[in-house]
């Protein structure tokens, strides 16, 4: 299994919300599924940029996104997520002159589940080109996983 982040989910969504994308095997194709915030606001994941020169001189600017171990919503389909900031962290995880290494500690541990929803998405999602609403509608989940929303998880299920 991969994060499976749409151009769409990357850009923050159509919608305005940020959720993932994650895909779990289901019978002969993967069903993606969207994790996001129960009252669907956006949310920022714990990041690392940097700005440096290669051996030819060259700027090169890289990027990469922290991981933890999954919440229990998450820990269904793989085995890690994405670092979820609480929002009354964001300031000081963007504060260049952070240096307390048990505030940082504390910041990368997994989200409260019961702060997040899941449902179903279509694999229209899988596919680049396809950058449009459809890609975060919920669909009905093939048999095999309806616990992964559902069953396990009924408070994740709710129509949103």
């Amino acid at each position: 299994m991969s994060w499976k982040l749409s151009s769409t989910v990357l850009r923050g969504g159509t919608d305005g919300n940020a959720g993932s994308l994650l895909d779990q095997k289901a019978a002969k194709s993967k069903q993606p599924y969207c994790f996001e915030m129960m009252r669907r606001e956006p949310f920022a994941f714990a990041g690392l940029w940097d700005r440096w020169k290669d051996g030819s001189g060259s700027p090169v600017e890289t990027c990469s996104i922290l991981t933890t171990t999954p919440n229990s919503l998450l820990a269904v389909v793989h085995d890690r997520m994405p670092v979820i900031l609480e929002r009354d962290d964001y300031e000081l995880w963007l504060d260049p002159g952070f240096k307390d290494g048990n505030a940082l500690t504390e910041m990368l541990k997994p989200f409260n589940p019961a702060l997040m929803k899941c449902y179903a998405v279509s694999t229209l999602v899988n596919a680049p080109a396809n950058d449009n609403p459809e890609c975060m509608a919920e669909v009905a989940p093939e048999a095999a996983n309806v616990s992964v929303c559902g069953t396990l998880f009924p408070e994740a299920a709710e129509p949103r």
